[in-house]
């Protein structure tokens, strides 16, 4: 994982997203409070056997929550890898 990258750059993780396939999600039945929120994720549907779990979201919407939660994407720049983790 040596060659993972850290960034809060939301034009660099979309592009990054779409080029290999991922869409913005939540994983459906995660939010606590009722505000239909749940725990985001990078979702890559053609690659995934468990659709049914995650609901698609805009871009600006993934983007308010990572940005409210204070997130970053660690990724392999070759797709292979993604996770969203605290900012610090």
């Amino acid at each position: 994982m040596s060659d993972s990258k850290k960034t809060t750059n939301h034009k660099e993780i979309q592009e990054w997203a779409e080029k290999h396939g991922g869409v913005p999600s939540v994983i459906k039945g995660t939010e606590n409070d009722g505000s239909g929120e749940g725990v985001l994720r990078i979702h890559f549907p053609k690659k995934s056997d468990d659709n049914d779990s995650f609901e698609e979201i805009s871009w600006d919407e993934f983007f308010k929550e990572f940005d409210n939660n204070k997130l970053a994407l660690l990724h392999d720049p070759n797709g292979n890898f993604n996770k969203l983790v605290n900012r610090d």
